[in-house]
């Protein structure tokens, strides 16, 4: 079955879990669509497991294109999210409703994801009127890990718990259709839930989210570089494809590979009339 922005709605009105993994790729996007993921998220933490940067920030609007083209030919009944990436949409409302439009046409998302709380509402607003649907992210907003000085837990204070409260109503009536938190204390993230009538969608926010978001390579074991301590690795893929990648360069430097198995046949009389 599809998976819609109402297929989200209904999953919280009837209290059923919406699971949600990155991709950025069509072959991993296949993978989970065939698994019967809900949503595909293409994430700008691209920038970080695939393309080697630091932080997402220096991920451009043609990264985001491409990668989602990629995942929305994978996707077949996943909902495929797209991230604005950094400073594609804090410039003005008129960039962000050109830049989502630009995911949506250019790119075949069905939704657009950008981050930020009061400070983003107009742009979700009219991004919103433009017909595009929104997913709002708040807490550890990744694009802002400079004026947050590191990736740190957000909402631990009483004015800063207060302040997250009033972010995700604040996104929510600006229209945004599901929320994501991330790196927010579980009771504060379960307090939020109750209180909006659209989904949340936790990473590192607890259980008591309406759905939960992972990076697939830390989900995985892919990306070693460092791990949140939010990620559960379901499987060490990584482990195994290194494995992989270690007997093939054996077998290759001892001449077992190819085998008689992996070749192509000529007649010898085909070869004796070569001069």
């Amino acid at each position: 079955m599809k998976n819609t922005t109402a297929t989200f709605k209904k999953a919280k009105e009837e209290k059923q879990k919406i699971t949600m993994l990155t991709a950025y790729d069509y072959s991993f996007a296949k993978l989970m669509d065939e698994a019967g993921i809900n949503s595909i998220l293409v994430g700008d933490s691209v920038g970080m497991v695939c393309l080697g940067y630091e932080d997402t920030l220096p991920v451009t609007m043609e990264d985001m294109i491409h990668h989602t083209k990629a995942v929305a030919r994978g996707a077949k009944n996943a909902l495929v999210v797209a991230d604005m990436p950094f400073m594609s949409y804090q410039t003005s409302v008129y960039d962000a409703v050109v830049n989502a439009g630009r995911l949506i046409k250019e790119g075949g998302a069905q939704a657009v994801k950008l981050e930020g709380g009061f400070e983003v509402t107009e742009q979700i607003k009219a991004i919103v009127d433009a017909s595009i649907p929104v997913v709002a992210h708040i807490g550890l907003t990744p694009q802002s890990v400079n004026a947050f000085g590191g990736f740190k837990v957000q909402g631990k204070s009483e004015a800063a718990a207060q302040k997250l409260l009033d972010e995700a109503r604040a996104v929510e009536k600006a229209g945004a259709f599901a929320v994501v938190m991330e790196c927010v204390p579980a009771k504060l993230a379960a307090k939020i839930t109750e209180e909006l009538s659209i989904p949340t969608i936790g990473i590192g926010a607890g259980a008591g989210c309406d759905g939960q978001v992972l990076v697939y390579q830390d989900m995985l074991g892919l990306f070693s570089d460092f791990t949140p301590k939010f990620v559960k690795q379901f499987a060490n893929v990584g482990e195994i494809v290194k494995g992989a990648f270690e007997g093939y360069i054996r077998e290759v430097q001892e001449g077992t590979f190819p085998a008689q198995e992996h070749t192509f046949k000529i007649d010898d009389e085909v070869l004796d009339k070569l001069y």
